[in-house]
């Protein structure tokens, strides 16, 4: 541990607190180019039947989802590192190119391979995206405005989401699913030079072998595998794989000892490692992370499979369903901001997490009652109330996260965080796939069994009747609520955790060396510690250049 303390001091402090005027025009950047991202990650929903047909992915298309998640996760624990040693300039434009490279390639994929692995690199980018925006905005603010300024993150976001849908619904229906990858290509590439002139580079620039070197190569190599041996089989098993044949078991296996392997690298032996274990020694930030689990997993699965209910189950257009998936992404955005905001003035985020938890609970419950005769108008309102919740919890557990660590681990604390929201998230997909299937095999008719294979689009109506035509859109509500159900515990759990959560305000722990050097400070006739310096960026006010308090 020492080794590692010493490690994360001997790292360059990026610390810029930015006036008022640069930070706007910074911020806003950041703010777009997490938007973009999210357009790409969740427009994609409501053109996956489409892809599927005229990709011939009937079985396969929810690898789109898949890979990309599993992607993401994989590299997400990653950045926060990385941006230590290379700076967060570099490394956040390094994946808005990556970004629009892949949403190229994405739009010139001709099979379901070529598409699955272009989503995967997309994924990879989506990550650095969101966590380096995250990290940069740490940077810029302080702790004490950083609600606000997170808020309207978290309202990127669910504008964002609100706003993919769309896009990849119109173009579905007036044009072809390809133009909105080639729509999301200029625009990550706009950003990216808009971010090259417009983000301050802090970063000490040390030498390449110097900062190689630093790099957790054998973290890298045994998360990459847990992460991927792992997630394959969960996504996969009992729909592509069976269960018990000698590839699951073997990848389980194999994944099963890398992620021990990890964790005694990043215990023992990495002297920067990507998931430090210290962090683990405190019980509030375990209980966010856990948290932060469970909700990725239940967000992820809302945005995929509440468009598949309303195309599949209630036969409405990709436009209708957009349109019945914006008030959750609405209230997420408006709920953010209204949140942030509430932190900056009150300086407190625990009451927000219990009542965000509670009211998404009551949502959660509230959509095991969908069926094929549920208005459009008590969809609305369910939806609502889960996404005032989804904004009440999203970015006040970052800020509690950040708040529960040192200085010196905000960036890694961010990525870790966003790390198993991603984890929650693929894992939340697969499980809802194989639960989906499973239901809609015990829910069709006899003859029509081998549709569950195919539950990202409806089969083509020709040569089946009325009769068996309802209870075929049955089969698919009764498919659709089984996944709801699930949801209910998961988010309950999350409430449940909140017992845990202790709110110590905005001023963050000292590191154990600051501590140390503080000690050393007391006169001899036992007088008190030395009062702080009043930070350079509060006083008269007003907000300068310094570092962060």
């Amino acid at each position: 541990m020492d080794r590692q303390r010493a490690a994360e001091k001997a790292l360059h402090d990026q610390t810029n607190i930015l006036p008022r005027g640069q930070l706007l025009v910074v911020f806003a950047g950041l703010a777009i180019s997490l938007l973009i991202t999210f357009v790409d990650q969740n427009g994609i929903s409501v053109t996956l039947p489409t892809i599927a047909e005229e990709l011939d992915a009937q079985n396969t298309i929810s690898w789109a989802g898949t890979s990309s998640l599993i992607a993401n996760t994989t590299f997400t624990v990653l950045y926060g590192r990385l941006s230590d040693i290379f700076g967060r300039k570099v490394i956040y434009l390094s994946a808005l190119v990556l970004l629009c490279i892949s949403d190229v390639l994405c739009g010139v994929s001709q099979n379901p391979e070529m598409f699955y692995v272009f989503r995967g690199l997309a994924g990879v980018a989506g990550g650095g995206v969101t966590s380096l925006t995250m990290i940069i905005v740490s940077d810029i603010v302080t702790l004490q405005q950083r609600g606000k300024y997170q808020g309207i993150l978290g309202a990127s976001m669910g504008l964002g989401n609100i706003i993919g849908p769309f896009v990849g619904g119109v173009f579905v229906m007036k044009s072809t699913w390809r133009g909105f990858f080639w729509l999301i290509a200029p625009l990550a590439a706009c950003s990216a030079i808009v971010g090259y002139f417009l983000i301050p580079n802090n970063h000490k620039k040390d030498s390449l072998s110097e900062s190689v070197k630093r790099i957790d190569f054998l973290g890298i190599l045994t998360s990459s595998t847990a992460v991927i041996l792992l997630l394959i089989p969960i996504s996969g098993g009992g729909s592509y794989f069976d269960w018990d044949s000698p590839m699951v078991v073997s990848m389980l296996v194999i994944g099963g000892c890398s992620l021990v392997v990890f964790c005694l690298v990043e215990w023992k032996i990495a002297a920067l490692p990507m998931l430090p274990v210290v962090l683990f020694k405190n019980k509030v930030i375990c209980a966010l992370f856990l948290q932060t689990f469970l909700l990725g997993a239940v967000y992820q699965v809302y945005l995929y499979y509440l468009p598949l209910y309303y195309q599949n189950s209630r036969g409405w257009s990709p436009i209708v369903s957009a349109a019945l998936t914006s008030p959750m992404m609405a209230c997420h955005s408006l709920t953010s901001i209204v949140s942030g905001q509430y932190i900056s003035r009150r300086k407190r985020y625990g009451e927000l997490i219990w009542f965000g938890f509670g009211l998404w609970t009551l949502g959660s419950g509230l959509m095991i009652r969908f069926n094929r005769t549920t208005s459009p108008a008590v969809i609305a309102v369910t939806v609502a109330v889960a996404g005032i919740g989804i904004g009440s919890t999203f970015q006040p557990t970052m800020i509690a996260c950040q708040a529960h660590c040192t200085k010196s681990q905000r960036a890694v604390v961010i990525s870790d965080r966003n790390f198993f929201r991603c984890l929650g998230g693929a894992c939340g997909l697969a499980v809802s796939a194989a639960l989906l299937q499973a239901v809609l095999r015990s829910n069709l008719p006899e003859e029509y069994k081998g549709l569950a294979h195919s539950t990202y689009a409806l089969p083509s109506r020709d040569n089946i009747s009325d009769v068996d035509w309802t209870r075929i859109l049955d089969a698919y509500a009764a498919a659709s609520r089984g996944v709801f159900i699930l949801q209910v515990p998961l988010i309950g759990a999350c409430f449940l955790l909140c017992v845990f959560i202790r709110d110590r305000g905005l001023d963050r722990p000292n590191d154990p060396d600051e501590e140390h050097a503080l000690g050393e400070q007391r006169k001899p006739g036992g007088g008190h510690l030395p009062d702080r310096p009043v930070p350079r960026e509060l006083e008269g006010g007003k907000e300068k250049s310094g570092n962060e308090p």
